[in-house]
């Protein structure tokens, strides 16, 4: 698969996740967060592997897309600091549901720029053996990335190829704690007895006491 249509499956991946998100009713807290940390996952590892292979192979190739890619980097960055916030945020706060609806307003408005503006010039410039290369050079990073925000770490080379190994591990590890988490508080759930209703006191006097 060329790197612009892996790239734009994330987008449509992600895109169906938004519009989930947004015809989930004020009392699907559950249904909220679980979408939210899906797009949480998505999201951090689709940035990734942009900042990891994408931007450097096409800054490298094509300098008149350097603008492009600089206001690509920062808008990854205020996304990955939103990002943050709501994988760390209860469905119940307040301001959760303000949080996610600006990340998507965020991340659409990113998308249709890369879309529109520099995939094409990307897929002019780039021979298809060459979008071929990048694209399974993603495909490769992706099982390596971080599946969590991590703001504060390099997003350009080298730096991002480093620290990007190491929080995909810490990435890990927090996963495994909460799947482990999640299926106890299941099966003790399970376990618990069902409460009995409590009984019903009987009405009237008896006949003894008339």
């Amino acid at each position: 698969m060329d790197a612009i249509t892996l790239l734009v499956k994330d987008h449509q991946t992600v895109e169906a996740l938004f519009e989930k998100f947004e015809q989930t009713g004020p009392r699907a807290m559950k249904a909220r967060k679980t979408l939210a940390d899906r797009i949480v996952h998505e999201l951090s590892v689709h940035a990734a592997i942009e900042e990891q292979v994408l931007y450097p192979a096409i800054r490298e190739s094509l300098p008149e897309v350097e603008d492009d890619v600089l206001e690509a980097l920062e808008e990854h960055h205020v996304a990955k600091w939103v990002l943050s916030e709501i994988d760390s945020m209860s469905p119940e706060h307040e301001r959760f549901q303000a949080k996610v609806t600006v990340l998507i307003e965020n991340v659409r408005h990113h998308v249709e720029e890369e879309e529109e503006e520099l995939f094409p010039k990307v897929r002019k410039a780039l021979s298809a053996d060459q979008l071929e290369e990048i694209g399974e050079a993603l495909a490769g990073a992706k099982k390596l990335a971080p599946s969590r925000p991590h703001p504060k770490a390099p997003d350009t080379p080298p730096g991002n190829i480093a620290a990007g190994a190491g929080a995909a591990l810490l990435d890990k590890a927090r996963d495994a704690g909460r799947r482990a988490k999640a299926q106890a508080q299941k099966k003790k759930a399970a376990k618990a007895p069902a409460k009995k209703a409590p009984a019903k006191k009987a009405s009237g006097r008896s006949k003894s006491s008339r």
